[in-house]
């Protein structure tokens, strides 16, 4: 089993190696047995699912609530040569009748489907006609209904053990707490499957945090020192505030798109391709934006509102840096976000115990803000991950924030909270402490308390501040249910009796935490100066083929792959075939095109590249003369069998060679094979248009030829007429 996993990696993925526990679940999964996966985003959990489905008999089903993804993760899959197809809402009746066909007839090996479309009965009762090869559960965690991401039709996923028990079962998803997996594992029926657990820490991403101050600058200044020609996401809490955002920033002359719920699915879908298909855009969106968008080029994730949990953070903040590549989340925050995401909880339809356990994972959220410590490390403790006590990588280890004894600070602000009657937000608390004169502290007669004017030392920021943190820290609570007013808590009075010290933590200087993260983030790619005429040539020849055929240029090849054309330089089929990321079917569709870019460059100026092309046909008629077989020719000249046989048609075309030197003789076909061809190139009208679909005929020949041939045989019969 292993040898036809690692040799399916290689041909058809375009993968040497396997990563982390990828092997052990393929073999869990090949053998028949179920699998929960719990992986980070980036980590490679589709290979978990896909590479089985290549090796078992039938077809592979896989649940996803993507429905807006589904024809790219189609697209990609067909690129590899992977016959794949999707059923969702979005097809009409004639294209969901020929997927179907398609199934029932065994030519798909993936099939993906939408939860609510899998359920009915029409649908079960077809997979119940087919082989089935395993059932992947994609984004596992939507079936919990603590989860922030929950869909109800998961929790009907359990019919699948029920109904097809002899079918292996693998969940996936890329966060979950403890809680959630025991969720997963009694919704889905999976007590019996073997759980891998993969490390949650994205080292290549830097997680910096800092508060409010005027959040519109400060997003401002992140995106112009660090990230000014790179995509991202910027998340926001409202939808009114995700409109004004993105044409804010449109106005600052970016080109920023919004997503949200309230926008129609046409936009949404446009938008979204927009961000998938072209650089440097950035989406403005809610949580609605960022489930199973596998862009790998997303530099940066800004959060400008507090997410509602770690779970929450973590996920949409992984999105970041799927390549591999350095790339930052970035937040600001305020208690003012706070109180917004309680008062969204308490108006919530949850009962008692669900509003109990958002209210622990929303401290835990804030709790991540407010800490001295290593963010990462917090960050993965949490998940159950261990970590070094220092990551190195995020605002509190490059810049160790700066603590102060808070003491009679916090003992003014809490008493300032008793002596107002607990009724008051922050902005009210501050103006007393600082002896402001204005209509309220006249009306409530706040003049008179003994905390008036007694806070001077301390400016309105950084008394916010310490009102922040003693929240944070269960000083202070909230009333949600007064207009945000503050309360003191019972951990407040030994604090305020003075039976107790506290630190707080000063407000880091944002010059410094900026600085600390741009260099890496300019950086991103390390390439040298006289590398960077060949590393934009070859983007732009995938860009070219990306737009050719209307998909993202990552899904034609990632930045990775590039970067290691760019490193290595294969200047022959074998040589681009040991580039990861490069497998047989790439290799035939878009190898040539690549290397043609890069024997461009390494001829350098003096050469153009029609000189070059006629130069190397000059060597291959030199050698066809000498009577080389076309084995040797490729091997002589590190060319690959397609340009091989390009070369010989433009020989064939000129007339410096006969079509049966080339067919009968180096392509050892027969009469019956050249007849069979002839009939299938002639079945197009546009046999002498560039247009011509090598494609459409190959298909004709069920894919016996390949297009080097084709090419050989269409010019025998251009130059014959």
């Amino acid at each position: 089993m292993t040898i036809n996993a690692q040799t399916v990696l290689e041909k058809t993925f375009g993968y040497a190696h396997f990563r982390g526990d990828q092997q052990a679940i393929i073999d869990e999964i090949v053998e028949g047995r179920d699998a929960l996966v719990l992986m980070p985003t980036g980590g490679g959990k589709s290979l978990c699912y896909q590479l089985p489905a290549l090796l078992r008999p039938g077809v592979a089903i896989v649940i996803s609530p993507l429905i807006a993804l589904m024809q790219d993760q189609v697209d990609a899959l067909t690129q590899l040569g992977v016959r794949a197809g999707f059923l969702n809402s979005t097809l009409d009746y004639q294209r969901q009748q020929a997927i179907e066909q398609q199934l029932l007839n065994g030519e798909l090996d993936l099939l993906y489907v939408a939860p609510e479309r899998l359920i009915q009965a029409t649908t079960l009762a077809l997979f119940e006609r087919i082989d089935l090869a395993l059932f992947a559960i994609d984004e596992a965690h939507c079936v919990s209904q603590w989860g922030h991401d929950f869909r109800a039709d998961y929790l009907q996923l359990s019919l699948l053990h029920e109904r097809f028990p002899h079918v292996p079962r693998i969940a996936l998803t890329a966060t979950a707490d403890q809680r959630t997996r025991e969720e997963i594992i009694s919704r889905l029926q999976l007590s019996e499957a073997q759980q891998f657990i993969s490390r949650f820490d994205r080292p290549n991403i830097q997680y910096r945090i800092a508060t409010k101050q005027n959040p519109r600058q400060q997003l401002l200044r992140f995106l112009r020192r660090e990230h000014e020609h790179d995509s991202g996401i910027v998340y926001c809490l409202s939808r009114k505030k995700v409109e004004a955002i993105a044409e804010w920033l449109c106005d600052e002359g970016f080109k920023a798109l919004p997503y949200h719920a309230g926008i129609s699915a046409d936009k949404r879908q446009e938008n979204q391709r927009r961000f998938l298909r072209e650089e440097k855009v950035i989406i403005v969106a809610t949580i609605a934006f960022g489930m199973g968008i596998d862009k790998p080029d997303v530099r940066f994730i800004a959060h400008l509102d507090l997410p509602k949990s770690l779970e929450a953070y973590y996920q949409e903040t992984g999105r970041a840096g799927r390549d591999g590549q350095a790339a930052t989340a970035w937040m600001v925050y305020g208690l003012q976000d706070v109180i917004k995401l309680r008062q969204m909880l308490d108006d919530s339809n949850g009962n008692d115990e669900h509003k109990r356990i958002e209210r622990h994972r929303l401290d835990a959220m804030l709790g991540l803000c407010e800490i001295t410590s290593c963010r990462r490390h917090a960050l993965l403790h949490y998940f159950g991950d261990d970590a070094p006590e220092q990551c190195g990588n995020c605002d509190t280890c490059l810049t160790p924030p700066e603590l102060w004894d808070g003491t009679v600070a916090a003992q003014k602000a809490l008493s300032t909270v008793y002596r107002t009657e607990q009724r008051f937000g922050v902005n009210h608390l501050v103006d007393v402490l600082l002896g402001k004169e204005n209509d309220r502290m006249t009306q409530f007669g706040h003049q008179q308390v003994s905390t008036y004017g007694i806070g001077k030392e301390l400016d309105t920021n950084q008394w916010r501040s310490v009102f922040r943190q003693l929240v944070a820290r269960g000083f202070l609570s909230v009333d949600v249910s007064g207009f945000g007013g503050l309360r003191l808590a019972e951990k407040a009075r030994p604090l305020l009796r003075g039976e107790e010290m506290i630190s707080l933590r000063r407000e880091a200087k944002e010059s410094v935490l900026q600085a600390s993260g741009s260099r890496k983030a300019r950086n991103k790619h390390n390439i040298a100066e006289a590398d960077k005429a060949l590393w934009e040539a070859l983007r732009q020849c995938r860009k070219a083929l990306a737009d050719e055929q209307s998909v993202p240029p990552y899904v034609i090849f990632h930045d990775a792959t590039l970067m290691e054309m760019l490193s290595h330089r294969p200047i022959n089929g074998q040589q681009m075939l040991d580039i990861s990321g490069v497998g047989a079917a790439k290799m035939e569709r878009y190898g040539d095109a690549f290397i043609e870019v890069i024997r461009e460059h390494e001829q350098g100026p003096d050469t153009s590249p029609q000189q070059a092309q006629e130069n190397e046909q000059h060597e291959v008629l030199a050698l066809c003369r000498t009577g080389m077989s076309a084995e040797q020719i490729v091997q002589q000249r590190g060319l690959s069998e397609q340009q091989l046989y390009h070369h010989l048609a433009k020989l064939i075309e000129e007339g410096s060679l006969e079509s049966d030197e080339v067919l009968s003789g180096l392509a050892e076909l027969s009469p019956n094979d050249i007849a069979n061809i002839e009939d299938a190139l002639l079945a197009q009208d546009d046999l002498a248009e560039r247009r011509f679909s090598y494609r459409a005929s190959s298909a004709l020949l069920d894919g016996i030829y390949s297009k080097g041939v084709l090419q050989c045989v269409r010019a025998a019969i251009l130059v014959s007429s």
